[in-house]
């Protein structure tokens, strides 16, 4: 005789819904210079370092530029020149049937959103990330690269205290004030790497117990972000940069925002829809060092 008790089984469910684990906020945002305009476009003016002359004679003409050139009837002024950044628009949604939420014990339309927003949030880091080795684009329409002295590394070094501290150094050359902000975003192998460090580790140079909490301590003066979405050119190399609130501007036309609608061309199916507008661009070279960095440990 078969054994049927099994039938009498009861199934038992979650009456909420784990979101898997992702990154839910933007880690860089807090990081750039941001601007809420709503505008195409954003042109972020630029004025380079000038010079002072040495009066080297009394009743001497005055100079008529102010780049400190020195030279008697000098017409060369002060240099300026732009940034621009150029919005685009980024969307993501779901359509959920109707069918879907009567059979369900939970409700998917705010899970689904929520899922949603954090997809978006990423989207803005990602905006960030482009924008920090990308090509920036002056006034003109032109591709800035990345100037080479603002680079260290080739790939094949890991992050030590002497990659940091040639970091500090370029930031140091660059008369880069010492009371901005500094931000080191680095991925999960240079976090591991540095946590190998007795000068990270050690109480007797860190107030903070980074082994202890697991978080990074403001170590050489950096608030250090880790993030799983750097770009990585090959296998084992990874693009890390360094920067200031002044390096990066980013231009939002429209933050996230969010519509859940019914849609009667579908069924009247519901759909989550959710859209921004924004750009990001280098502003200022001199507060942005790119590491690229061997992806090893």
């Amino acid at each position: 005789m078969a054994i049927t008790i099994s039938n009498a089984y009861i199934e038992t469910f979650e009456n909420t819904v784990r979101q898997l684990a992702q990154q839910k906020q933007s880690l860089l945002r807090k990081a750039v210079t941001e601007v809420n305009k709503q505008s195409e476009s954003h042109n972020w003016e630029r004025l380079a370092a000038s010079e002072a002359r040495a009066k080297t004679s009394a009743r001497m003409e005055s100079p008529a530029g102010g780049n400190g050139s020195g030279a008697v009837g000098s017409t060369d002024g002060l240099v300026w020149d732009r940034r621009k950044t150029t919005i685009a628009t980024f969307d993501t949604g779901e359509v959920i049937e109707a069918e879907d939420i009567v059979q369900m014990l939970v409700e998917p339309k705010s899970a689904s959103t929520e899922n949603l927003v954090m997809n978006m949030n990423r989207a803005v880091d990602d905006i960030i990330i482009a924008a920090a080795t990308g090509g920036a684009t002056d006034g003109s329409g032109s591709a800035v690269p990345v100037p080479a002295g603002q680079t260290v590394g080739d790939y094949t070094g890991e992050i030590d205290l002497d990659f940091v501290l040639e970091v500090q150094e370029k930031f140091d050359e660059n008369d880069v004030d010492p009371d901005e902000a500094r931000f080191f975003v680095i991925g999960p192998k240079q976090k591991r790497k540095l946590f190998q460090l007795i000068e990270v580790v050690s109480g007797d140079y860190q107030d903070k117990k980074a082994l202890a909490t697991g978080y990074m301590p403001n170590f050489l003066g950096f608030n250090w972000i880790v993030s799983n979405r750097l770009n990585a050119p090959s296998a084992g190399q990874l693009d890390c940069f360094a920067m200031t609130k002044k390096a990066l501007g980013l231009h939002v036309a429209g933050d996230i925002r969010s519509r859940v609608a019914e849609r009667p061309d579908m069924s009247f199916a519901w759909q989550v829809y959710l859209m921004m507008n924004m750009a990001a661009v280098r502003v200022e070279d001199e507060h942005l060092v790119w590491a690229k960095l061997a992806d090893t440990v």
